[in-house]
């Protein structure tokens, strides 16, 4: 039920008290004798209304106060009679509130309350005991003075009450209790104080009783002095019942957070027995609080954390530090460790004064396996667990340092490379590729001795440090044991694998003080071992690294060819077989170095193909060529326009920009896309044949001729042939040399041309020399040839000169008469 609002009965409340108030004291002035308002009243209505409402006296323990201004109330009703009294306390009433407060509200509220309870308690006296002026002060009960105190403390707390209770909209009775209970005491104090006064007045008269008064003002003063030492004492006991309170509050919150710590808390003895241990400390641990405190902690401490612990300890007992902190293991009762941050403070027994220490014991097991963990992850290889370069290099500087120092014997570093990992890769997928590599890393450990160390640098390249060999014939023997075992296959989801590895051996002998020193050595005996055929071991030489250092210093003359423009292109003609005319050039890149003079492609171009710079020179190769070409279009017209062939490397043909960047040069150089063949291996479609033929419809949209150059040769399936949209197949020199009689590579030659004939390809033979060769090829019905029985790969220049002095090479007899004109051409 929703309470009433008692608020809204206040301000009628007020205005009715206040009314009635008034209506008192006009009833009351006209039965004031003026006899009676002599000096004496004066006196004491003035004293009252300046002095008595401020003079207060605070009764200790309870909550009152007796103010003079009731007392003096009181008095005047037991000397002067009632209406004289309620007079006084109305004046009183509105001079007291002036001291608290400014709201007129209040100054009435109190002028009308002590007004009221003044009045009724003059009717009940004169009710009870006759006429109040005629009340004999000399023959005064006890009975008057405690009708007189409690019908004003009934009236005036009832007033109040019920305007409290109505202010605060809180039920009247607590209002009271809680707020007034008290105050009766206060009344009954002012009115035997008044009953006291009266009977002074009657022994020794009023104006005896004012001469007393300096001696009442120093009782006054010496009581209201012992009331503020009664105080002081009063609030000094409050306040040290307070502090033993609170410091019982302490100690149980410390106990509770000390047994309920989601860490461990043990209080430890001075000898280092434990004295009190938490519920996080025994989980912990694993021991019961009983077992624990029938231990010490050097019981639960490893061992090899002990001399530390104690050391600490010691230095802490001894007040030589003020603290520590520090990682330890402790015991689990079921043996295993525990890893924990450990805090220790000191602290004093309040009552022996005796040293005592403060566990604070953090479990952070699981942080310290984590951290070994990022540990072993920053020294091992995710995949296979062996360790990786960074453990590998820092063991390889021990056994390095060791060997400068001549404190160990011979050790040795073998490089190894998977051949042909790619492959498996790309044929089988990723997975099995890390199957394969994980299947080898346990292999090759268990070709290796206990001491030995094996590495993953990377992909398909595996590091091993042999130490203490008598000889370095042990390490080609282990190589070779490493071959051997690598020629069985490997049984991987079904289906089994075999491989190789090329291996590069670097010897300590050879007197090294960096391990990179002989890593990278061992690295290029492997590149050796590997360019010889793989699956073969090679031990270093130092002219392996000179040969290394010019190879790098190939790459960097390479770079600045590019750059400053020192590449020329050549150009091979190529005639067709019918009529012997030239159809079209293929441009090469040549290199003539400004000290080293012209160097071979087959020496550049894989240098290209390995650090990127392939990309830039096949770009600029391709702006040149079809530069040239519509050059020579436009001065030597043709039926068939002069067509360009120019080949494309693998790295450029993952370039994802191809396209753009083809349209680009031709739109420059304004050549027809028809004119334009690209020259592709067949490896380079192999790699990735969805991507591959992607790629090549791309290009043929463009509208440019595609060719395989070096057909036969790669690792293409005849049956896959068809998915690529080729428009030429070039066939391989080695064939087309080789062709002799009716034996094998004459039946390849043909089986080619019968295949680019059922898919509608043409075909170029690529190495013609011989008229022999040019006969077959012209029965096998070859298009296209190319070859120095026609020419050499010529200088821009020549192959001008061929075009302008004629469009033919002419028929085979008018220019070679015989064999031996043809070989002497061969060998100009």
């Amino acid at each position: 039920m929703k309470p009433s609002n008692k608020q809204r009965y206040l301000k009628p409340f007020v205005v009715l008290v206040a009314a009635v108030a008034i209506g008192i004291i006009a009833f009351s002035l006209p039965g004031l004798n003026a006899s009676q308002l002599d000096v004496r009243f004066l006196l004491l209505f003035l004293f009252t209304v300046l002095i008595g409402a401020r003079l207060i006296i605070h009764i200790p323990s309870i909550k009152g106060e007796l103010t003079v201004s009731d007392t003096l109330i009181f008095l005047a009703m037991l000397l002067w009679g009632g209406a004289p009294a309620i007079l006084l306390a109305a004046a009183a009433g509105f001079c007291s509130s002036l001291r608290v407060t400014r709201k007129v509200t209040v100054h009435i509220f109190n002028f009308a309350v002590m007004t009221c309870s003044t009045f009724l308690t003059v009717i009940v006296l004169h009710s009870a005991f006759g006429p109040v002026a005629n009340l004999d002060t000399g023959k005064l009960s006890i009975t008057v003075v405690t009708v007189m105190a409690m019908m004003q403390y009934i009236t005036n707390s009832a007033l109040v009450t019920i305007y409290t209770g109505c202010k605060t909209n809180q039920p009247f009775w607590l209002t009271w209790r809680k707020y007034y209970l008290w105050a009766s005491l206060t009344y009954f104090a002012g009115a035997v104080a008044a009953f006291l006064i009266a009977k002074l007045i009657t022994v020794i008269g009023f104006y005896g009783t004012i001469a007393a008064a300096p001696v009442i003002g120093i009782v006054y003063i010496t009581y209201k002095t012992y009331l503020k030492t009664i105080e002081v004492s009063v609030a000094q006991a409050d306040q040290a019942k307070r502090h033993a309170e609170l410091l019982r509050e302490s100690e149980e919150r410390f106990r509770s957070a000390f047994d309920y710590a989601a860490i461990g808390m043990a209080l430890v003895s001075e000898e280092g027995r434990w004295l009190q241990v938490n519920r996080s400390l025994c989980q912990l641990v694993g021991y019961s609080e009983a077992e624990l405190l029938t231990a010490d902690i050097q019981a639960l401490t490893h061992r090899e954390d002990l001399g530390d612990l104690l050391m600490q300890q010691s230095r802490l007992m001894k007040g030589q530090v003020p603290g520590y902190q520090t990682e330890k293991r402790y015991i689990h009762k079921s043996g295993h460790e525990v890893w924990a941050l450990l805090s220790v403070s000191p602290v004093r027994d309040p009552e022996t004064q005796s040293l005592r220490a403060i566990f604070q014991i953090q479990d952070i097991t699981d942080r310290k396996r984590a951290e070994a963990q990022l540990v072993h992850d920053a020294f091992h290889d995710g995949l296979t667990g062996l360790p990786n370069r960074a453990l590998f290099i820092d063991h390889l500087r021990l056994a390095v340092a060791r060997s400068v120092r001549k404190e160990s014997p011979l050790f040795s570093v073998l490089f190894l490379d998977l051949d042909r990992f790619k492959v498996v890769n790309d044929s089988l997928g990723h997975l099995v590729g890390d199957k394969l590599l994980m299947a080898m890393a346990q292999r090759l450990e268990s070709c290796l001795r206990p001491g030995d160390t094996i590495a993953r640098l990377g992909g398909d390249e595996f590091t091993i440090l042999l130490e203490d060999l008598k000889t370095h014939n042990e390490a080609i023997h282990v190589a070779e044991r490493i071959q051997r075992e690598l020629t069985k296959p490997f049984e991987l989801d079904g289906r089994h694998i075999s491989t190789s590895a090329s291996i590069g051996i670097a010897p300590s002998t050879i007197g090294y003080e960096q391990p990179e020193d002989i890593l990278r050595d061992a690295d290029t005996a492997m590149y050796y071992a590997k360019s010889g055929g793989g699956s073969r071991h090679q031990v270093f030489e130092t002219s392996m690294h000179t040969r290394a250092v010019k190879l790098l210093q190939m790459q960097s003359d390479l770079r600045h060819a590019i750059e400053n423009d020192e590449l020329f292109v050549e150009y091979q003609p190529i005639v067709s077989l019918e009529t012997f005319r030239i159809t079209g050039f293929e441009a090469l890149a040549r290199w003539k170095h400004k000290e080293h003079g012209v160097i071979n492609p087959g020496q550049f171009i894989p240098v290209a193909e390995e650090t990127g710079l392939i990309i830039p020179l096949g770009e600029w190769i391709l702006r040149q060529a079809c530069t040239k070409t519509r050059e020579w279009q436009e001065q030597y017209p043709m039926d068939e326009p002069l067509t360009i062939s120019v080949n494309l490397s693998g790295k450029q043909f993952a370039q994802p920009d191809l396209i753009e960047q083809i349209e680009k040069i031709l739109l420059e150089t304004n050549l027809a896309p028809t004119a334009l063949k690209l020259e592709i291996t067949e490896s380079a479609m192999v790699e990735n044949e969805e991507a591959a033929s992607a790629m090549l419809r791309r290009l043929r949209m463009v509208g440019v001729g595609l060719s395989i150059d070096d057909f036969g040769t790669g690792y293409s399936s005849l049956s896959s042939l068809h998915r690529f949209p080729i428009s030429t197949l070039k066939i391989d020199a080695s064939f087309v040399r080789r062709m002799s009689g009716q034996n094998e590579n004459t039946e390849i030659v043909r089986t080619i041309m019968s295949l680019a004939e059922n898919l509608g390809m043409d075909v170029t033979a690529e190495g013609v020399e011989t008229l022999e060769q040019v006969t077959k090829l012209r029965t096998f019905g070859c298009k296209k040839g190319q070859g120095f029985f026609f020419s050499r790969p010529v200088s821009a220049a020549s192959a001008e000169a061929l075009l302008r002095d004629s469009t033919s090479l002419g028929p085979i007899s008018q220019h070679y008469d015989n064999v031996e004109s043809i070989e002497s051409r061969l060998v100009a």
